[in-house]
């Protein structure tokens, strides 16, 4: 029989380059980054069977958070590859206002969508897997040395990323119920969090909810309004790997009712959001349905999505409709929906209260500044979203990666990406609230397009390792055949009698001279499908072999190159900033001039530029003019 320790010498030999804890978004990516970079990783779970689990919409992008996924897929992850392969409804989002603000959104199959993670994962060279709960940490002289489990092993490890979700400590109200748990049916993780409080760590709690599930067959969908995806979809990921929807489910709209509201302030007195029993903070974009119908009184209906959740399951998710009310009472309003007189319960909604970790406490590569080669990702950092979890994984398991190997850290700043935006909002402002990315957080959005996160994203990933070859030469064939369409405009010119039926026909001014085809295609109703009517257009097209990403990167490029100008100059000076390093052992006490709220800010969070100094909330530009003339700027 063997001993604890014999036992784990048996089971893990050698110490791993990277230890991942918890497999959901977070989790997967990081675990995919690192071993794909090269490390031995480990990713270590409580339930196998879950890896990647879709927790609560069935769903992946939409505003901001599309461009993120695109972005993880420019840098070689896995989350935009799974989401084409599960998709069942694709949408590109806010089509009718400018490129900066179109965000990609699938509808997922969310059985699909767990395995297809699993099996990439299983296929990927240098990962293994363990099944059981991490209890704890093992940190000597302020440096992770692996992880315990509940079962005593200790699994020693370089480097360690934890990415725990919603079951730190979880528990979940069902109205005046309680019980522990990190999502229904399964239970909650203990052990870390007392851990990191006994290190020094600021803890906080957190809440966040979901919707009940019902049964499609006991819904009447000829009273709601259908919802179809795109009549030409289009995809997440840049690679080959995948193709566009042929065929797509739709989803379906119904709406509440000042009798459905009337029905749920029944339950209020047994509420947890209401009776004191939940006291922490949940996500203010996403709120349950007893707080919009308490908070905006004056609004008499609200919007629900009847979201599907596979190709053939007949299990439905009412989006709109979080609530951790009595299930009776949820029961009862639902059922004055309008689709929704017989509907059957798969199970309730319910709200989850669960441990996070003020992100101010991490380095820009989402390392601990208390424990060297500990790193957090997604919702333990106070986040919400796949999304927002899925890139802190990524970001955590490269700088994980290289940090053992002894390599340069990886990070992107507030002009390259909205993964920059989100870890820099992250670690410099805080958050007390659920943080969601959206696109009015990015000052520099019309950089950070959905269509060009591969220009941004796969050289730099390339240049670490993680993006393939095949990425690379993909994205430098689309950059040049784009800029030689764009190219083609400016040194080309339309004829009027070219130019002028399709200015007529869009209501714009005739010209009587030939011009500059960029300077036609400039004006704002002229489309690249009007432009296509020019027989020269067309036969570049023809002759260049140019896909429909090309031709989109060119319209956008022409059509808004004064802002993408503009905003590059903006990000130049940014850029400036950022090169001015602050060293780490800064003491801001000693410069009275400063302000005591800034030297008490500046003082925790320990900002590594000017730049991210001036982002800081209480930090005002004289502060910043104080620390560059003490530095000699």
């Amino acid at each position: 029989m063997f001993h604890v320790e014999q036992l784990r010498q048996y089971m893990f030999p050698n110490e791993y380059d990277v230890i991942v804890v918890g497999a959901g978004h977070a989790g997967s990516e990081a675990a995919a980054a690192a071993a794909n970079l090269g490390s031995k990783t480990l990713l270590v779970t409580m339930n196998l069977q879950t890896i990647a689990q879709m927790s609560c919409n069935p769903a992946m992008g939409g505003i901001a958070k599309g461009q993120i996924v695109r972005e993880i897929d420019a840098m070689g992850g896995y989350s935009g590859i799974v989401s084409d392969k599960t998709a069942i409804q694709f949408k590109m989002l806010n089509k009718s206002k400018g490129p900066a603000m179109w965000s990609p959104r699938v509808q997922s199959d969310r059985m699909r969508f767990a395995e297809t993670w699993r099996l990439m994962l299983e296929n990927t060279p240098n990962l293994d897997f363990y099944q059981e709960m991490i209890s704890g940490i093992i940190v000597e002289n302020g440096k992770i040395k692996g992880v315990r489990t509940s079962l005593g092993l200790e699994i020693r490890g370089k480097s360690v990323v934890l990415t725990n979700g919603t079951f730190l400590n979880g528990l979940i109200h069902i109205g005046d119920k309680q019980f522990g748990g990190g999502r229904a049916g399964e239970k909650a993780s203990t052990g870390i969090t007392q851990d990191l409080l006994n290190l020094g760590f600021e803890a906080g709690r957190m809440k966040t909810g979901t919707p009940p599930r019902v049964d499609g067959r006991s819904l009447d969908f000829s009273k709601m309004i259908e919802q179809p995806g795109d009549e030409i979809p289009e995809k997440f990921s840049y690679s080959d790997q995948t193709s566009a929807l042929k065929h797509q489910r739709s989803c379906h709209m119904s709406h509440t009712s000042l009798e459905v509201h009337n029905i749920l302030r029944e339950g209020f007195d047994r509420s947890p959001m209401f009776n004191g029993s939940i006291q922490s903070l949940g996500p203010r974009y996403c709120p349950s349905i007893e707080d919009k119908i308490n908070r905006f009184s004056d609004k008499d209906k609200h919007q629900l999505f009847v979201e599907p959740e596979g190709w053939d399951t007949v299990e439905y998710y009412i989006n709109g409709f979080s609530t951790s009310l009595p299930e009776d009472i949820q029961f009862k309003a639902l059922r004055r929906v309008a689709g929704f007189e017989n509907v059957k319960f798969f199970r309730p909604g319910y709200a989850i209260e669960y441990d996070y970790f003020p992100p101010t406490q991490l380095k820009h590569t989402l390392e601990t500044k208390l424990v060297s080669g500990l790193y957090f990702a997604g919702q333990i950092n106070g986040t919400t979203g796949y999304e927002e979890a899925a890139s802190q994984g990524l970001m955590a398991g490269i700088n994980a990666h290289l940090k053992v190997k002894e390599k340069e850290s990886f990070i992107l700043q507030r002009n390259e990406a909205y993964i920059g935006v989100l870890i820099d909002d992250l670690i410099t402002k805080g958050t007390e609230e659920p943080y969601r990315m959206f696109t009015s957080r990015a000052e520099y959005r019309t950089l950070l397009r959905q269509d060009n996160a591969d220009f941004r994203l796969t050289p730099k990933a390339f240049e670490i390792g993680l993006a393939s070859e095949k990425r690379i030469r993909k994205m430098e064939d689309k950059k040049v055949k784009s800029e030689a369409f764009v190219q083609f405009f400016k040194e080309t010119s339309a004829a009027p009698e070219d130019i002028n039926p399709i200015l007529e026909m869009r209501e714009s001014a005739l010209v009587d001279q030939s011009d500059k085809m960029f300077k036609f295609f400039s004006r704002p109703e002229v489309t690249m499908e009007d432009m296509k009517e020019i027989a020269s257009v067309k036969n570049f097209i023809n002759d260049n072999k140019l896909d429909s990403e090309m031709i989109e990167q060119a319209e956008i490029q022409v059509k808004y190159s004064g802002y993408i100008e503009k905003e590059k100059n903006n990000a130049d000076k940014l850029n400036r900033l950022e090169g001015l390093k602050i060293p780490s052992t800064f003491d801001y006490t000693k410069l009275k001039s400063l302000s005591y709220e800034a030297r008490e800010k500046l003082t925790k969070i320990k900002p590594a530029t000017i730049s991210q100094a001036s982002r800081i909330s209480g930090v005002s530009p004289n502060d910043v003019s104080v620390l560059l003339v003490y530095m000699g700027r």
